[in-house]
């Protein structure tokens, strides 16, 4: 508990300090977010500083943002969207990308724990050769190649059966989720069969499995419950962050295939210099980083005890 405890008061001062990072970086960005490409009067400006609070001192303006976020956790008006507060827009379109995360962080796990075991069985074979060289690929390359990829792949097999089996872009259904989670995925699936095998081939020289061994256990028990389990912890503890990036972080992938997710509306506020919208999204996301990294703190102790010993 006293662990726990810290480690959230740890996670405080941090999203305090991304907020306030955020909150000078926005005010010294150049630009004026209340023109928005059209001239007004004198009198309609003043109204628009006071309705939005910058007509206060800059000092007057952090503390007014920083009582109202923790302490009511509002983060304003979007300047650009008429009558809409930020906080609504997190709540419209954030279900839509944890949606998608959550089916790409399952395709990246389940892939990512399956490749990397296959690779450390097969070490320095066939297997292992053409899976290393997918994985580096899938590091290599940008998300957005690959989203064309994908849609270029979904227009040729709909060409094929001369019917949308699986939608090019869009939201709505399951099909039209398949894709885009795969996109998503491939670089968290990679990042993990890297550590799966490393871990594994670490795994298997230990003293425990050769007394498993020794003891005439199954190699499928060996696996399952000596080697999978052990070196599935450097898994776990990478995958918590993986699991708010990709959550959080398919701005590109929402755009190319026409999601209507968060990382939509974080990129159109960067083009419109909307303050009030990417300093409540930024703080949203370091927030939610944040608190997966705390879990998973708590979660790696749950599945090695000696790390509760410590």
């Amino acid at each position: 508990m006293s662990y726990t405890l810290k480690r959230l008061l740890q996670g405080i001062v941090t999203v305090w300090f991304i907020a306030t990072a955020t909150f000078i970086a926005m005010h010294a960005v150049p630009g004026d977010p209340l023109l928005n490409d059209k001239a007004v009067s004198d009198e309609i400006r003043q109204n628009l500083e006071a309705k939005y609070g910058l007509d206060r001192p800059l000092g007057e303006q952090y503390v007014l943002y920083m009582t109202n976020m923790f302490w009511h956790g509002d983060f304003g008006i979007s300047f650009t969207q008429q009558n809409r507060r930020v906080n609504d827009i997190i709540r419209d379109h954030f279900p839509v990308s944890a949606l998608l995360g959550v089916m790409a962080v399952v395709i990246a796990a389940a892939g990512g724990v399956l490749w990397g075991a296959l690779t450390a069985i097969y070490r320095n074979r066939l297997p292992d050769i053409i899976i290393m060289f997918l994985v580096i690929l899938g590091i290599s390359v940008p998300s957005f190649v690959f989203a064309a990829l994908g849609q270029l792949l979904l227009v040729n097999i709909n060409s094929f059966f001369g019917a949308s089996i699986i939608p090019v872009a869009g939201w709505g259904t399951f099909q039209h989720m398949l894709m885009p989670s795969l996109v998503l995925g491939l670089g968290t699936m990679a990042l993990l069969t890297r550590l799966m095998r490393s871990s594994m081939l670490e795994v298997v020289n230990e003293d425990y499995i050769r007394t498993a061994r020794a003891k005439g256990l199954s190699p499928v028990r060996i696996f399952c419950k000596h080697q999978l389990r052990n070196a599935i912890l450097p898994v776990i503890t990478v995958l918590g962050p993986q699991i708010a990036a990709i959550t959080t972080g398919g701005f590109v992938v929402e755009l190319v295939f026409a999601i209507p997710g968060l990382g939509r509306y974080f990129v159109q506020a960067v083009q419109q210099l909307d303050y009030t919208v990417i300093m409540g999204t930024t703080v949203f996301y370091g927030a939610f980083l944040v608190f997966m990294v705390i879990v998973v703190d708590i979660v790696y102790g749950l599945v090695d005890p000696r790390v509760r010993l410590a």
